[in-house]
């Protein structure tokens, strides 16, 4: 074996024909004694970077993302020995990690519980930690919103996916441990939270011997700089990152939009205007002049439409001709967790791996123009929310984009009767 791992490219080959014979059916022992040599030699990188060639060779993401665990299983032993690294407190992977041991605490703690709420005993203790358990949602929302994207701008987009198709399964899980719970199905709940158990700590052992090491290796100190300065959008499970590692050594790059706005509005107010004519109505290159953004009726500043944005109780988001992300709205009728890793992403890597076909299908029928509108209405966490999707064409009708618009119709439909007269 050792003769034919020359390189690379060689070594892949081999890496993606154990992951074959997995798939077809082969025992994890007969794999590891056949591969024993590449095995004992892989790192996490080369495993990362397994998954995403058989992703870029039309392997359906789901495929991989179900041979995921039996894969990383084969090369456990391997990984466990390997030495990643510390990161400092303050870096987003050193935040990661210490969510990560606090999850080790919680996932003992919900399995001593289960044995006891099965037997009727102690259930509030039971509910107390499962509700603190699910707040590794917010683990893997940063995740999703933050490091993925910094990744797929390297072109590293294919063990992102897979681990995002994973978090959605450790998601469904949670909601049939509610039903089972809700409806005393004992067993049902024991089975449950064994599954949960299992694939909370496997995400753990990925995450720290597969995509933390890997994502390393790949971002430069400027990109995690930008990672730790947009996590606050999001927020953190159970800790608060440390402040050894500051992010704000150097510049990154991003645009500081409020000092570009307010620099725009000191130099309008500076600037002299001279005054219309008796009679005459100033130009839309006069109101341009002025710092003013000429639109169909009237003009705004930048300033002043990124506040009427804000307030809108409206989520807004602008996608372009490209498919890219290139704004959010930053108002308190946020549906969805959104953070600034996610401008420029692709807007088909901003949504789970199984819902992307969908996102494409609207993009396409809205280039087209085959459809002007797409609608969705769902109850989640109790509130009635309402998105829909239109699309944007220029003056020649040449397709520049989407305007997604979400609302929370909660109260709107609890509405009843008549309100005339101001009432506060």
């Amino acid at each position: 074996m050792s003769e034919m791992i020359r390189n690379n490219e060689e070594k892949q080959k081999i890496l993606k024909e154990i992951v074959t014979k997995l798939h077809a059916g082969s025992d994890i022992k007969s794999v590891q004694k056949q591969f024993k040599e590449i095995i004992k030699n892989v790192s996490p990188e080369e495993i990362a970077a397994m998954e995403q060639s058989l992703i870029d060779e039309g392997v359906p993401v789901e495929h991989v993302q179900s041979l995921c665990d039996v894969h990383v299983k084969v090369f456990e032993d391997t990984l466990e020995k390997q030495k990643t690294g510390k990161a400092i407190p303050g870096h987003p992977v050193h935040t990661y990690k210490a969510e990560n041991k606090h999850l080790r605490v919680l996932i003992k703690g919900i399995k001593r519980e289960v044995k006891k709420v099965v037997k009727g005993k102690d259930r509030k203790s039971f509910e107390t930690i499962l509700t603190e358990l699910k707040d590794v949602e917010i683990h893997y929302q940063r995740k999703e919103n933050q490091l993925f994207p910094f990744l797929e701008a390297v072109n590293f987009t294919g063990p992102s996916r897979v681990m995002w198709g994973k978090q959605d399964e450790i998601r469904l899980l949670f909601k049939e441990i509610d039903a089972a719970y809700s409806s005393d199905d004992m067993s049902a709940l024991k089975s449950h939270i064994a599954r949960l158990v299992k694939a909370l700590s496997g995400m753990i052992f990925m995450e720290e011997k597969i995509l933390f090491p890997t994502a390393m290796r790949k971002l430069p100190e400027t990109s995690w700089k930008q990672i730790r300065r947009g996590e606050g959008e999001i927020g953190y499970a159970w800790v608060k990152p440390g402040n050894l590692w500051d992010p704000n050594v150097v510049k990154t790059g991003i645009p500081d939009f409020e000092k570009i706005a307010a620099e725009a509005e000191k130099a309008r107010r500076e600037k002299p205007v001279s005054e219309p004519s008796e009679g005459s109505t100033p130009l839309a290159g006069d109101r341009e002049e002025a710092g003013q953004i000429p639109l169909d009726v009237g003009s705004l500043t930048g300033k002043q439409i990124n506040m009427m944005l804000k307030v809108l109780p409206l989520d807004i988001s602008y996608v372009d001709e490209n498919d890219r992300v290139l704004y959010y709205s930053q108002g308190k009728e946020r549906m969805f967790p959104r953070s600034p890793g996610i401008i420029g992403r692709t807007v088909q890597n901003c949504h789970p791996p199984k819902s992307a076909h969908i996102v494409q299908k609207i993009i396409d029928s809205f280039r087209i123009k085959e459809k002007d509108e797409a609608e969705f209405y769902f109850t989640m966490n109790d509130r009635f929310l309402h998105i829909r999707y239109f699309p944007i064409y220029d003056e020649n009708g040449e397709y520049k984009g989407v305007i997604e618009a979400g609302q929370d119709l909660t109260e709107i439909r609890a509405l009843e009767g008549e309100q005339k007269l101001l009432d506060w």
